[in-house]
C-alpha cells in the first residue's frame, strides 16, 4: 500500500476572519456553510472564527470560494 502525504489543505487567517461581517444576523461563517465535507466548524459557537480539521480536508476549496473576506486560504506543504 502506497500512502501519499497531503500536498495542500485549507487554513484560516484569523486576523482576516470576522463572522459578524459575513452574517450580521446569525454569525455563521460563509466558509463553514459552504463545506459539504463538514471539516470546517465554528467550535466556539456562532460569531466565532472557525477551525479547519486539516487532516480531513479533501481540497475541494469550496470554503475558500465562499469566504468574502479572504480569511480562508490554501496552505501548500512541501
Amino acid at each position: 500500500m502506497n500512502l501519499q502525504s497531503k500536498k495542500a489543505f485549507a487554513m484560516v487567517a484569523y486576523e482576516n476572519c470576522r463572522p459578524e461581517k459575513c452574517s450580521p444576523e446569525n454569525g455563521i461563517c460563509a466558509a463553514v456553510a459552504a463545506c459539504e465535507h463538514k471539516v470546517i466548524k465554528q467550535m466556539d459557537g456562532v460569531f466565532q472564527s472557525p477551525m479547519i480539521f486539516q487532516h480531513l480536508c479533501t481540497g475541494c476549496w469550496d470554503c475558500i470560494a465562499a469566504c468574502a473576506l479572504d480569511a480562508v486560504y490554501i496552505k501548500h506543504v512541501t
